[in-house]
């Protein structure tokens, strides 16, 4: 785990599109499961400040869009959407073209760039506020975060991979959203 951290973390400091040549299932899955366990961390550490927002009355979670779903369709309807079509769709549309950026320069300027717009995209989440804006880094930060560790697998193992990723990600905060009893 520490291994693929530290490997993340210098992959995060210069991303370069070189693919891990390594093809062994067992490898990569052991692999995948550090990064989803590092999301999951990820997710958790950052949630306490997302609390305290709230807290301080600078953002009202209850106009988060995700709220609005779980009003509006049932519980495997919104598993469907969050686990399945939004990684789905979201990985084609800002990791797909990552593998495209060819040159050292492009890549890295790409695969930062894919990052911080799929947190961006995110933003629409939230009900738009002066509060919300001035608050943007910080709302979308898991999601940029994501974005970079998205980016990762896919880069090093395939676009699969990095979906699979992502709906495991989401599947497990879907879980966590079930369990408590609310939406997000």
């Amino acid at each position: 785990m520490k291994e693929t951290f530290a490997e993340l973390v210098r992959y995060l400091q210069n991303p370069v599109l070189t693919k891990d040549e390594n093809l062994s299932f067992s490898y990569r899955f052991q692999k995948f499961s550090h990064l989803l366990l590092i999301c999951v961390i990820t997710g958790l550490l950052i949630s306490p400040v997302f609390v305290l927002i709230e807290e301080l009355g600078w953002i009202n979670m209850e106009e988060h869009a995700m709220e609005d779903l779980m009003k509006t369709y049932s519980k495997p309807i919104v598993f469907f959407i969050a686990v399945i079509l939004a990684p789905l769709f979201e990985e084609l549309i800002f990791r797909g073209p990552l593998t495209l950026f060819k040159s050292t320069n492009s890549f890295k300027i790409s695969f930062y760039l894919f990052a911080i717009i799929f947190g961006l995209i995110h933003l629409s989440n939230f009900k738009i506020t002066t509060n919300v804006l001035l608050l943007t880094p910080i709302l979308v930060l898991p999601q940029t975060l994501l974005g970079g560790i998205f980016g990762f697998i896919r880069v090093r193992f395939s676009l699969g991979w990095s979906m699979v990723l992502h709906a495991c990600y989401n599947a497990i905060l879907m879980l966590f959203t079930f369990a408590a009893g609310n939406s997000i």
